[in-house]
């Protein structure tokens, strides 16, 4: 099946598919300690949420850096499930203990209930069938099971937002501007020279309806500020460090006939 297809995604680029061709982007830039956001932030808050998961379906695994994790912390049984070839074969070269196979969200071949926990982190803003997928996320967990959703932050981080040194007014204000945060918005965003990653924007309540649909309920939400590490690479960010581009949330499937369990 079509990486995309799989994924998703419709076709958006003629000349091959955009994540086969882009995965040592995301190798090299984001994984294995060379990205502070992931090292100071991502990883703590997912290995916190992670704590006494015994199986772990990580969605949208890419290399496996997550899915290692999980196996860190003592997960008995971690399966990795991405439809990029180029990040599965990595994935298994770097091992660590997890499973990895080819498959997308939206059509997870596993039986109902065969995870107690799974994760999906900056994966869904590029999903195209967001609510088939979040619907197979509830399918494959047992009642009671966790979901750890991480996204780019749908409100703070839309396309078009951004620091503004606004020199019109008198006196001179900066202020962070809000894109437009209503519209849903496919783009291919050029994160460097040359590499083009397909990216759907979505108000937080097209997710946090589909969830409550799927039956999962909200236990934790965390906003952070950039991490220390991030502002330091990004120093043009730094007047915005109050604004967090990562929102993560904890949430659990409800029982049959009862309320969602507390989380973490």
């Amino acid at each position: 099946m079509d990486p995309e297809a799989c994924l998703g995604l419709r076709p958006t680029h003629r000349g091959g598919d955009l994540w086969e061709a882009n995965a040592g982007w995301w190798q090299d830039g984001f994984t294995d300690g060379a990205d502070p956001e992931y090292e100071e932030q991502i990883l703590p808050i997912v290995a916190a949420w992670l704590d006494g998961a015994r199986a772990v379906l990580d969605i949208g695994c890419g290399e496996g850096q997550i899915a290692r994790l999980a196996v860190a912390g003592g997960a008995e049984r971690v399966v990795g499930a991405d439809p990029t070839r180029a990040q599965v074969e990595v994935a298994e070269a770097r091992g660590g203990g997890p499973r990895y196979l080819r498959a997308g969200a939206a059509a997870l071949p596993f039986a109902d209930a065969s995870f107690d926990t799974a994760v999906a982190c900056l994966v869904f803003e590029h999903i195209e069938d967001v609510e088939e997928a979040i619907g197979e996320v509830a399918r494959v967990l047992e009642p009671g099971g966790r979901f750890l959703f991480l996204l780019n932050h749908p409100l703070l981080q839309t396309p078009g937002s951004g620091w503004i040194d606004d020199h019109v007014l008198d006196p001179p204000e900066q202020y962070w501007r809000i894109g437009p945060y209503l519209l849903e918005e496919h783009t291919l965003e050029e994160v460097e020279k040359d590499v083009l990653i397909p990216f759907i924007h979505r108000p937080l309540s097209r997710y946090v309806n589909a969830l409550a649909d799927a039956g999962l309920v909200i236990q934790r939400m965390v906003e952070p500020a950039p991490p220390p590490g991030f502002l330091a690479q990004a120093a043009e960010y730094g007047q915005a460090a109050t604004i967090p581009r990562l929102l993560a949330l904890l949430t659990v499937l409800a029982e049959a006939g009862l309320p969602a369990r507390g989380g973490q």
